[in-house]
């Protein structure tokens, strides 16, 4: 017989609701928002390969420096350290501090850790924000992990994180060769066609084996742009 649900901690949300922590056993967390469930601990796999696949290559860099966007259950947080030297800086952008809170306390549990790891610098403020105010070619990766990615609905110019304006803004703020990794809830091909128009090489991950997967884009940042840019399509990892 299934535990019940007991919450550890809620707050309200601006235009959005009552945001709440639930356990109900070891390791075994939800993050929801009215009905809906935003994280499930035991539902990791696209978290895990957005942090791997956005700090590929980065293990033997002197001195890298990631910024995370979205702190959640900071799931994605420990691939990404995992995926680090001791050398490393990450920058995570979180709006609430009570989500900065629960990864400190309840949910530390969860990642060994991770958002006290003395290499994490938490913001808190908002990750477009940051980006715009970042100095040109400050970052080897910057990577997403919002409870809501890129959309057909998306305004294509002005959305402040997933339109045009805003993916020129992130491919600034990378080094040349560095990665823009994005979480989404599905495949959306014209985000993808917006960041190969921007300069990236880009592709679509879809994590894991059968059931529904969620998407992971993965957009390297061309030394030049090319105007004859387009999406690369790539088969489904298994």
């Amino acid at each position: 017989m299934a535990l019940p649900w007991k919450i550890i901690d809620r707050f309200t949300i601006e235009d959005e609701g009552v945001l709440e922590l639930r356990q109900r056993g070891a390791g075994d967390y939800l993050i929801t928002v009215g009905p809906q469930v935003l994280m499930n601990s035991k539902a990791q796999r696209s978290e895990i390969a957005l942090g791997e696949l956005g700090c590929r290559g980065l293990q033997n860099h002197s001195g890298p420096r990631v910024l995370v966007g979205g702190l959640g259950m900071a799931i994605t947080l420990r691939a990404v350290l995992d995926a680090l030297p001791e050398t490393a800086q990450v920058v995570v952008a979180e709006l609430n501090p009570k989500i900065h809170e629960w990864c400190l306390g309840p949910l530390a549990e969860l990642t060994g850790g991770a958002a006290s790891d003395p290499r994490v610098t938490v913001e808190i403020a908002d990750v477009a924000e940051l980006i715009r105010q970042s100095p040109t070619e400050t970052f080897d990766a910057v990577i997403l992990d919002l409870y809501r990615g890129p959309h057909p609905k998306t305004d294509r110019r002005n959305d402040l994180i997933y339109g045009s304006r805003a993916i020129e803004r992130t491919r600034a703020a990378l080094k040349p060769g560095g990665t823009f990794a994005i979480w989404g809830e599905n495949p959306d091909a014209g985000f993808e066609g917006r960041l190969a128009a921007a300069g990236f090489a880009v592709r679509c991950e879809r994590p894991g084996k059968g059931g529904y997967r969620h998407a992971v884009w993965v957009a390297e940042k061309r030394k030049t742009k090319s105007p004859q840019s387009r999406p690369q399509q790539k088969q489904a990892r298994s």
